[in-house]
């Protein structure tokens, strides 16, 4: 039995599959998710949360890039809030919803939180690292 890190086995071989690159992505319960990337750890309306599956991703992957949708900007200031604080030093893209939903088609796999805030997704580029 895996001792430490991320216990959820679909999401611990999911990063240990990505590359430098690659994306993976952390999306709120509304999200939509095409099955095949789906890694749906959602258990009720607000549980786990984003910024909780985040910070736990965090402890065994490395960014260099982040995308998350323009709207959080004004809809959810202190969802953003909380993502800068986890990736500092990470570049920051926002595109539209609409670009964002889009760019779901470039990742390898997309994490379903029970998040209910609006805008709480987020794509993660990898760094190298080395």
């Amino acid at each position: 039995m895996k001792l430490n890190g991320i216990l959820n086995s679909a999401i611990s071989k999911a990063l240990s599959e990505l590359g430098h690159t690659d994306k993976i992505a952390i999306g709120d319960c509304g999200l939509p998710i095409e099955d095949a990337k789906k890694i749906d750890i959602s258990l009720r309306l607000g549980e786990p949360s984003f910024s909780d599956v985040l910070e736990e991703v965090l402890k065994d992957f490395s960014v260099e890039k982040y995308t998350a949708a323009s709207e959080i900007i004004k809809e959810n200031p202190e969802q953003l809030e909380k993502i800068r604080i986890l990736l500092p030093g990470a570049e920051e893209e926002f595109v539209s919803h609409e670009d964002f939903k889009k760019s779901l088609a470039d990742v390898k796999y997309i994490i379903r939180t029970g998040e209910a805030t609006p805008y709480s997704n987020i794509i993660l580029q990898s760094k190298n690292i080395f």
